[in-house]
Order: C-alpha cells, then structure tokens, then sequence
C-alpha cells in the first residue's frame, strides 16, 4: 500500500528506498532532489530535465522537504555518518596498493 501526498507528486511505499519519500512511480527520493538543488546548486528545469520529471514532480519533492525537514536532514547526517564511519573502517585497495609499492621501493 502506498500513502500519496503533495497532490499525487510523492509517494511513501514501505520496501521501496528504505520507505523513504519519492517522486511517484519512480526511484528517485526526495533526498536526491535535495541534494541535487540545495546542495549542488543544480535548477529545477536543469533536474526536470536530467530526469525526465516534471517540474512539478520537483517542485512537490522541494515542498515535501521543507515540510518535514528536520527529520529529513536528520536521516541525511545519519547516512553521511554511517558512510565516513565505513571509509575509516575500509581500506581503499588503491591506499594499500600505493603502501605496497612504497615499501618495496617502486
């Protein structure tokens, strides 16, 4: 069952994107569209286009946003941190491929 909000522009499925909001019937969420605009600076239009969205769809995506940013921001710092927290954890291959010619005088 899926719960449809901003008049039919966003939509939560729960399995589908970790349940998080997204534009209807595709796999794009709400945090893409975010990051896309707020964070990278790209237009509406210039993602409407990339995406084959309408401006609509993102404009709905931005509203949803601001209506619940807070908890959104919040899920947004939350998977920044399990990624930096994974980097520190993982071992680049390049990093250790690097070491070993370094050792080894190359």
């Amino acid at each position: 069952m899926s719960v449809h909000t901003l008049d039919q522009h966003i939509e939560i499925t729960p399995g589908v994107m970790g349940g998080k909001p997204r534009i209807a019937g595709r796999r794009i969420t709400v945090e893409d569209i975010v990051v896309w605009h707020e964070r990278m600076g790209i237009t509406p239009d210039e993602i409407a286009s990339e995406y084959d969205l309408t401006l609509a769809d993102i404009h709905a995506a931005l509203a949803y946003y601001f209506d619940h940013r807070e908890e959104l921001d919040r899920h947004m710092s939350e998977g920044e941190a399990f990624i930096k927290a994974m980097k520190e954890k993982t071992s680049s291959l390049l990093q250790e491929k690097l070491q070993k010619l370094g050792r080894h005088g190359r």
